[in-house]
């Protein structure tokens, strides 16, 4: 009889290393990927809670339910569809119709409003396949046209009943020439529209009612496009969130250890791997994690990589992943340069998803 290994005997896995995944993800998998994240999975109308002081919160319910509810009639196919020009979604009005003509809404509202929610109940009370729906954050569309070219982007999306898209980016010009763009083919091809969106560079510390930054920065799609008005306490914190203190390197290579499903890098090995593997696939990269452990956490070096890192950050919080990190505190990720920047906005975000995926670490540690 054979030997019996040794690795067959111990309670400990060695970890997954990020940098040791190169994902190659198929088109049709980005695609089919563009739904609500997990930590938006169950969300629906009726769990949103509006607040009694604020009508408007109901109200945006009200008319987002009936906007789902008249996305749901058959649209016109074949020869029909070809001699018509423009596939019809709207076969009967909603309960709560929008005013004739606009086939998108954007939800304005400041942070902490639940948005995100909003949109995510609207992707879910669509009648539709979700084959025939959308929902993804702007940086995940302008990825997929990466990955597909305009064009073959046009021709998937273009079949779709609603697109949602979170988090439109204002801060990009050349980016949101691109997506309006895009939003154009898209409006017609009969696709309606939902969007939240972030507020420009030096609005951040108002943080709400970006509605007239966002008619103006799409151009001419500006009439396709109903604004709800969501008003509402902020409940976010308009600096940065304190991050919790980094574990020893000790710490956070045991819980790797020790965890199923854990990966181990050190992060400045990390931020180099993410320059050799495209935005669109740092979903992939995460594949079957149950939690990421980082060792020598340091401040981000540039720009380019800061950007990487935000979308990385992005994915994971999606995935309600726990980060636990040694070296500095996530709050001291970018310098002030960069926080006084034109992506300001992306740089609290991140730091504010990471601060939370590193509390979410403790009972990692504590095993």
């Amino acid at each position: 009889m054979g030997s019996v290994s040794t690795s067959a005997l111990t309670t400990e896995a060695a970890p997954q290393s990020l940098c040791a995944r190169e994902p190659h993800v198929p088109a049709d998998r980005l695609v089919a990927e563009m739904v609500p994240p997990p930590r938006f999975g169950g969300v629906r109308f009726d769990t949103y809670i509006p607040d009694p002081n604020q009508p408007s919160q109901s109200d945006a319910v009200k008319t987002l339910a009936g906007f789902a509810d008249g996305l749901g009639g058959a649209h016109a196919s074949g020869a029909g569809a070809a001699s018509g020009g423009m596939r019809r979604w709207f076969a009967r009005k909603p309960k709560t119709a929008l005013p004739a003509g606009p086939r998108g809404v954007y939800l304005d509202g400041g942070y902490g409003v639940g948005k995100t929610h909003l949109l995510a109940s609207l992707w879910h009370a669509t009648p539709a396949a979700p084959s025939l729906k959308a929902f993804g954050t702007f940086v995940e569309l302008t990825n997929l046209v990466g990955a597909l070219g305009f064009q073959q982007t046009v021709q998937t999306l273009g079949g779709h009943r609603l697109l949602c898209i979170d988090e439109f980016e204002l801060d990009d010009p050349g980016d949101t020439v691109l997506v309006s763009s895009l939003l154009g083919k898209l409006v017609e091809a009969g696709v309606a529209l939902a969007a939240t969106s972030n507020t420009l560079p030096g609005r951040l510390g108002e943080g709400r009612f970006a509605a007239a930054d966002f008619l103006r920065e799409i151009q001419g799609l500006s009439a396709h496009f109903q604004a709800l008005r969501i008003d509402g306490e902020d409940y976010r914190h308009r600096g940065l969130p304190e991050a919790p203190a980094p574990y020893t390197d000790e710490q956070v290579t045991r819980a790797a250890r020790k965890t199923p499903g854990a990966s181990l890098d050190d992060f400045p090995s990390l931020l180099e791997h993410l320059a050799r593997v495209h935005p669109s696939r740092y979903g992939a990269l995460t594949d079957d994690l149950r939690a990421v452990c980082l060792t020598d956490v340091r401040a981000v070096p540039d720009q380019s990589t800061a950007l990487r890192l935000v979308v990385l950050a992005d994915r994971l919080y999606d995935r309600e992943i726990p980060v636990a990190a040694s070296g500095l505190p996530f709050d001291r990720l970018f310098s002030d340069e960069m926080l006084n920047g034109g992506y300001r906005k992306k740089y609290f975000r991140a730091i504010s998803r990471l601060t939370a995926l590193a509390r979410d670490s403790k009972d990692l540690i504590a095993q």
